[in-house]
Parts: structure tokens; sequence; C-alpha cells
């Protein structure tokens, strides 16, 4: 019925002004049956007998940017599977081209099969959004993916809709002259990459829905197996656990719409509650086994969360009591964890840009926000990731004590020379008490000032600060005092820095050169005090000191293992899973960005800003080991110290695992993302990793699977952190 009234819909159309008479028209109407028989006498079709006549009948298809982008990414996907194709039409037994055995394969044929049930939870990003309910923009795209899967198609169908909404809204008195005839003038509607992001943004005031939209998680194994076609996510992992016989009864992934805050993920969709039943009715149909958990990424915080949400009582909790984790949950593998936050979150809520972004703009000045092509990417990035509280979640937790101050930090004796870095890395053997000969870095490396304005701040003593302050103010105020503020004849989205003026951005540099654990967050109240007032009643970043006050029975402290206890699980084991060898970004460079009357982005990382070949600062970007997103300090912490025997953060004594996995880059094109990958996402695939999971799945302990597995200086580093345990 819905397809019939649009297409009465589009047959009522207002009729065409013609200026020829109706002897004319009927001339005409009898010159096209003399054609049509023609036509179909020698049955052939020509298009048009006049190309001129052609040109004038149908106008050129209009040709848009994101057409050739599509294109683009097709011209890649194609190239990309046709290597995949050859590389298994090859002889397995060429050199170098061996296709190793799936881990699961090998493990099943040596008696290793499934035992406890499995629960992956997906991290940011990852997983798939689909929509049900949208703007008119959207008509087609019910139940569509939104986010994760074929982008390009999502772009055609909204295409699609806007030329069906040329050709069925009308603007009065205005025609086109077509042969003769003026047919009606049409609308357009809005742009699909406008249309998409309007549909990914959260309501700025409460972190839900806007109204009139419905963007939901994917559901089941689909909804984070693949990111995009050829780029998998969970399904190397997948299909490995299925070769021990995992399948549905005894596998689940526990999708959740990962923009919102955690909490309110329970408030609007019952993703806690329908995790909570999951888990126990895989407990009870499999035998009373308890469950393995896999999170990854922010997915090890939003478990985080949800242990301490399903012993809580309700209203505000599950009410499973202090015994639910004890009783369902045999061990935690977390994979790529950000316990401790990422400083890339820091980037994003700044500028909208990593290390990559700024690269771009150092290559392409101008490219990503030039006001002539009108693309204004990074504005539309930070438009929406500022309504999506869950980037929040991921700021940096625990302040100075953790991450360092302006003149010490955990990681100041980090080596950054490649070449000698991945040296020491191959020297190092299966170590847990983090002893290893280094290497001292040529210059000092200031890790704890997270944001510093200008190279020369990044690397000042802290008691030169302020006297560098007065002196930059002049000069900044000087290249600034001319900037007009930004106007909304520009054009541009929407974002906090549209309300603060050039003289407030400075004042804010000025004051404060350098910024650390402790004073970033007022950094980001300043210039987000909308997303910091509706986040942070989500989320804290802070150490606990005293666990026992009652306020930490308030969900916004869930998620930071600072600011929480584990469980009482004594048997229940957490694994800390990741790779080493990556330069992962830990802290930045800013400048002011260029004058410009439509920069709705005041502030970016300075690409210009390096140090020395031996340095660890590149492109505005200072660099530490990691899995190029999250840095040892964040990710093995807590499971080396912060939770390592009985402590006030682990009162019932959890016995936890460090297991590192050292990158190895693919040795050729045709392996893919590397089976030995140390990458936050490649990772997935890392046949090691991959074993350890399975093994533990099927019921070996840490211990059984050797205990400690450390390449970094995550035991060095954590010596050095002083925090009460």
């Amino acid at each position: 019925m819905a397809s019939i009234l649009r297409f009465r819909k589009l047959c009522f159309l207002e009729p065409a002004k013609c200026s020829s008479h109706d002897e004319k028209t009927k001339t005409g109407e009898n010159k096209l049956y003399e054609k049509t028989d023609k036509i179909v006498a020698n049955n052939t079709v020509p298009l048009e007998q006049n190309p001129k006549k052609k040109k004038q009948n149908r106008p050129p298809k209009e040709w848009r940017c994101i057409d050739s982008c599509c294109w683009m990414i097709g011209y890649l996907c194609t190239t990309w599977w046709l290597l995949l194709f050859l590389y298994h039409c090859l002889p397995a037994n060429l050199p170098g081209l061996q296709i190793p055995e799936p881990p699961g394969a090998r493990l099943r044929r040596d008696g290793v099969t499934a035992l406890h049930p499995v629960v992956l939870v997906p991290g940011i990003v990852t997983g798939g959004l689909e929509l049900w309910e949208g703007r008119p923009c959207s008509e087609g795209l019910f139940r569509r993916r939104l986010w994760g899967g074929g982008f390009a198609e999502i772009f055609k169908s909204s295409r699609d809709h806007e030329d069906n909404h040329k050709k069925s809204i009308l603007l009065p008195n205005e025609f086109h002259n077509i042969d003769g005839c003026d047919y009606p003038r049409t609308t357009s509607s809005k742009s699909s990459p406008m249309c998409w992001l309007e549909h990914l943004s959260l309501d700025n005031e409460t972190g839900l829905d806007p109204p009139g939209i419905r963007v939901r998680a994917v559901p089941g194994l689909v909804a984070a197996d693949y990111f995009a076609p050829g780029y998998f996510v969970w399904a190397i992992l997948i299909e490995n656990l299925a070769r021990i016989g995992y399948e549905g009864k005894n596998m689940y992934m526990a999708a959740y719409d990962w923009r919102l805050s955690f909490q309110n993920t329970e408030i609007r969709d019952q993703s806690l509650s329908r995790l909570k039943s999951k888990i126990e009715l895989m407990y009870v149909t499999n035998g009373y086994k308890k469950v393995v958990v896999v999170p990854h990424s922010m997915g090890v915080i939003y478990f985080l969360h949800f242990m301490k949400w399903v012993e809580a009582p309700p209203p505000i909790g599950g009410g499973g009591g202090p015994g639910w984790c004890a009783k369902h949950i045999k061990s935690i593998m977390n994979i790529g964890p950000a316990f401790l936050g990422v400083p890339k979150a820091v980037g994003n809520i700044l500028s909208a840009e990593t290390k990559d972004v700024a690269f771009i703009r150092a290559m392409a000045p101008g490219l990503l926000d030039s006001e002539i092509l009108g693309l204004q990417t990074l504005e539309h990035v930070m438009h929406v990731s500022r309504t999506w509280d869950s980037i929040i979640s991921l700021l940096p937790k625990g302040g100075e004590s953790i991450w360092g101050n302006l003149d010490w930090s955990p990681e100041e004796d980090h080596v950054c020379n490649s070449s000698k870095y991945h040296q020491n890395l191959d020297t190092k053997s299966n170590q847990t008490d983090g002893r290893r000969d280094t290497f001292q870095v040529h210059e000092p490396t200031k890790y704890g000032r997270i944001v510093s304005f200008g190279k020369v701040a990044s690397e000042l003593h802290s008691s030169k600060l302020t006297s560098l302050g007065s002196q930059k103010h002049e000069s900044l105020h000087t290249a600034t005092h001319t900037v007009p503020r930004a106007i909304a004849s520009c054009g541009k989205p929407w974002t906090e820095y549209d309300e603060m003026n050039r003289e407030s951005i400075l004042q804010l540099i000025s004051e404060k050169k350098a910024y650390t654990g402790n004073t970033l967050l007022d950094l980001v109240r300043s210039i987000a005090p909308k997303m910091m007032k509706r986040a942070e009643a989500h989320f804290s970043h802070g150490i606990a000191d005293n666990l026992d006050d009652p306020k930490y029975n308030h969900y916004k402290y869930w998620s930071n293992p600072l600011e929480t206890k584990l469980p009482d699980a004594p048997e229940m084991e957490i694994h800390c899973l990741y790779g080493v060898g990556i330069p992962t970004e830990r802290s930045y460079v800013y400048k002011l960005s260029p004058p410009g009357r439509c920069r709705s982005i005041p502030i970016q990382i300075d690409s210009s800003a390096d140090g020395s070949q031996t340095g660890c600062l590149k492109g505005g970007v200072y660099f530490v080991d990691g899995d190029e997103s999250v840095p040892v300090l964040s990710a093995g912490f807590m499971c080396a110290k912060g939770w390592r025997g009985k402590t006030r953060f682990n009162p019932s004594g959890i016995s936890t695992y460090v297991r590192e996995y050292k990158h190895k880059s693919p040795a050729n094109l045709l392996e893919g993302r590397g089976l030995e990958s140390g990458a936050h996402v490649d990772i997935m695939g890392n046949v090691a990793l991959i074993e350890d999971v399975l093994r533990v799945a099927a019921g070996a302990s840490g211990a059984e699977l050797g205990g400690d597995t450390i390449y970094s200086d995550i035991m060095k580093m954590s010596e050095k952190i002083n925090i009460r345990l």
C-alpha cells in the first residue's frame, strides 16, 4: 500500500506548461508513434536520433564530491578483493605464501573443545548502528545500517531518495524550459552526508535520542564481526571459536549503543538487563558452566560498569546481589583495554583530530576545513562527536598520580628510536620483573603535559612556564586580535567554540601553557561546558580516597577502576591482553588555528613541531609504547599493579595476568593486516591472542597459559606510580 501511494504521488505532478498549441502537440505525438513503430520493426532501441537534442532533453547528471568518494572507495575495495582472490588462488606451496593453519583448527585437532559460554563485548565505534525512525531524508533506510557496513550504499540510498524528492516537491511559479515546455522546478532535500550525520548525533541536552530519530545497535554476532566489507573486527575470533564447537547457543555478542553513557544504555535500551539475562540463561543452558567474557577497548570499562550495576540493588542496579559475578563469571579476557583512558580522546574533544588528521593538514593545508571547498570536515566531526557521552569515559583517569605532572611521568625513560626499541624487544624474553637494558633518550620528554600550547611550553622546566606565559600572551594577542568572531552567515556546523570569542580562548592559553591530568579536565570544561556538564553526571576521572564512602555507590564511578571495587569473586580471573611495539599518542603540542572568518575550531595540533631524530615528538604528537591507540600505561597498570594481589581495589584477591603481544608487521601485502599484529583492532586477528582466548574458553586458567608475558616497561612504570593500594 505504501509503495502504491508513493507511485500515485509521483504521478500527480503539476502538468507542464507548454508554449505549443494542441495541434503541434498532436503532431509531436504522431511523430513519436512513427518513431516507435520504426524501432520495433528494426528490433533496435536507439537512444536519440539527434545528439544535440539529447543534450537538451537530458541535462547532465549532477556530480558531487560524495560521488567521487564513493567511486574511490569502490576502486580500493575492488583492488583489495582482487588481491585476496589472487592470494587464495595461488598454490599453497609457494615460498612465503603458505597459509598457516587457523588456531581453532589446530587446537580442535589437539582435543580443545568448547566448554564455557563466551560473551563478546565490542568497544566504541566498532559496533553497527541501524535506523528505526528518522527524518524524511532517511526514507528507504528503515533497519539499514547507518554505521558499520556499506557506507556507500547508505549514501546511494539517500541520494535516490533525494532524486525522488526533487521530482515530487515543487516550487510554485518556477519552471525549466525543455523542448519548448516549462517543467516545474524542484526543491532539493538535505544532502545525504548531512542527513547521515544528523541521524548519528544525539540530543545535545539529554544525551539521548533527538526528537523523531531512533538509531539502535545492530543485534547478534553480525553487530561487530566486520566494520566494513573486508575489514574484520570480531569475525576471525568468532570463526576460530566456531572451529572448536561454539555457536549461537554458547556464544553471544553483547551489542549496545556505544554513543551513549553506560547507564543510559540501560535507561533507554535496557542493554545491561538484557546482558544479565543472557549470561544467566547461558549459564543454565550450558550445564552451569561459568561464562568467559571477552571485552574490547571501551568495552572493558563498559563491562566494569556492568559488574557493579548487576550486583547493585534496584532501581539503580540490576539486583543480582553481591555474589552474582562469582557465580556466573569465570574469566574476563580484556583485549586492548582502555582502563585508564586514552589521550586520543583529548585530541578528539579539543580539535576533532589525531596524529593522522594533523598529518593530512600538514600535507594538504586547508583540505579538511577549506571554506572554498565547503567541506568543514572537522567541524562536522566535532559537532556530532560532542553529542556522544561515551567519549568522556575515555578521558585519562587518575590525574597526575597516574599520568605525571609538569616535570615527571611514568614513561619519562621511554626510548623512541624505533630501531633500537625493536632490537630491545627482540632480546627480551618472558620477563615479569620489568628489568631490561634501556637506552637513554637524548632530549627530555615531559609526557605529563598532556596538552601544551607551543613546543617550547612542552619542554621548559615548570618554573619557567609563568614567564613564558606573559611573553607569549602579547604575541598571541597580536596574532588573533583581528580575527572576527564566527558568525552565523558562514553556514558552518555549530560547536561550543561558536559561543566563545578568540579573546577567551587566548586567555585560557595564556594562563596555562601546559595542562596535566589534573588541569586537563578544567580545560575541557572551559571549551565544552555543555558536553562536560551532561557527561560528568555519568563519569568520573579521579582516585578514590575511601572506597567505602557511600558516594561511590553512584553509577558515575563504576567505570573508573580507581574509584570502584572489583566484585567479591576470588575464583574469577582478569586478563589484560594488548599489543606493544607501536608508537602511540601520549601528549600533544597545540597552536592557534590560522585566521579564518568561518573557522569554528580555533586551535589545532601543531604539525610543524618535531623533535630530534631519536626524540619522541613527531608532527606535534609525543609518542610512547602501546597498540597505536591505547598506551601501555592505560592497558596494563591495573593488571600489573592496581589489582595485583589483594588491594583496596581488589579486596577478594582476584588473579590478574598481563599478556602482551609484540607487534610484527605483515610480511607482504597479501598477508592482509598480519597474523602477529599488535594494533588496537588488528590484534583481533593475532594468532597468539586467539589461541589464548580459545584455551581459556575451553577451561584453561591463567597459570596454565603461562602467567604473564611482558615485553614492555609496564612493571617499571607501575613501580614509579605511587598510589595507595
